[in-house]
């Protein structure tokens, strides 16, 4: 198949790209770069079946003729920075919503039918019910993030019940792995490099969160693309366990030989929108025969020694 990779620098995107280029697949790539790094598409642009277009999704007026030919679009592009959305909420708005329209109109001129869509386990808020399915009453909003997510799902939903499209919606825990580049497993470990004897931990370390292995989420994506066959396909993307905070720091430390003092900024979050349990019911994607090969421990293991490796000095 063609594919167009909206956010193809990025984390989740450059190891998509990746993925699909090994699976024979071709590739339209595209980034603003303004988070998304070229270095991550390395391997990719070795590939005659790859090709970059650096381009701003919220103001190209050619987006339509990018998709020319391709037979889906893995919309991955995003506003990420979930803990400072209430500084500026228009971010969330204009680069997950209306990003995610553009996006969507474009595909209906090209007539490019199918899409797969990175959202969220944060639309869920603070959940009733765990493990959270994905049929859950949806509470109350805690973030612009989850909010801004929300309401592209709705717009997938409705261009692909009213257009004939076929969306595919993964809603993710949080992700790790290779090219992992914010998240408090970055932050814990850079401020271990700067000051091993102590580290700022936002909260109170209790947070109970659920993560997945990158790799592992582009298993179940891929596996789904090929055996959902419903109009809207909705997914929780996660693994069967969760810890605490203090879980991570105690693997993270063990994994860099320090043993710091903690000091706790204190209250049951983070900040707001920091949601203090997280917990998704996967037994839909499982039903589809996927298993994650990595618990949350070896996730957060793996990419210490990722971002430790990222990190070293060039020979």
């Amino acid at each position: 198949m063609k594919a167009l990779v909206t956010g193809a620098a990025g984390f989740i995107g450059s190891n998509l790209v990746d993925r699909l280029l090994a699976e024979g697949h071709a590739v339209i790539g595209v980034d603003n770069l303004s988070t998304g790094r070229l270095e991550f598409l390395e391997k990719a642009r070795q590939s005659q079946s790859f090709s970059f277009v650096r381009a701003d999704l919220l103001n190209h007026g050619g987006l339509a003729d990018l998709m020319g030919g391709a037979d889906l679009v893995f919309h991955m592009a995003a506003n990420a920075d979930v803990r400072f959305g209430t500084q500026h909420p228009h971010r969330d708005l204009e680069q997950n919503t209306i990003v995610t329209f553009k996006v969507l109109e474009a595909m209906r001129q090209a007539g490019v039918s199918r899409i797969v869509f990175a959202s969220t386990g944060s639309i869920y808020g603070e959940a009733a019910v765990f493990p959270t399915p994905e049929d859950a009453p949806f509470p109350v909003q805690t973030s612009f993030y989850g909010a801004s997510k929300l309401a592209c799902e709705g717009l997938i939903e409705a261009f692909c019940e009213g257009l004939g499209m076929t969306g595919y919606i993964f809603r993710f825990v949080s992700i790790l792995g290779e090219r992992y580049t914010h998240g408090h497993v970055v932050d814990f470990c850079d401020q271990l490099r700067e000051h091993p004897e102590r580290l700022r931990v936002l909260g109170d370390g209790r947070q109970r969160k659920s993560y997945l292995h990158v790799q592992d989420c582009i298993d179940a994506i891929l596996l789904a693309l090929d055996q959902a066959n419903g109009r809207v396909n909705i997914f929780n993307l996660g693994t069967d366990q969760y810890c605490e905070v203090n879980d991570s720091i105690a693997w993270i430390c063990e994994r860099l030989g320090v043993h710091p003092r903690l000091d706790y900024t204190g209250g049951d979050r983070g900040w707001v929108g920091d949601n203090p349990f997280i917990f998704l019911d996967c037994s839909r994607i499982r039903g589809l025969g996927w298993r994650p090969k990595l618990g949350i421990r070896e996730a957060v293991v793996r990419t210490v020694d990722d971002l430790a490796r990222a990190r070293l000095p060039a020979k």
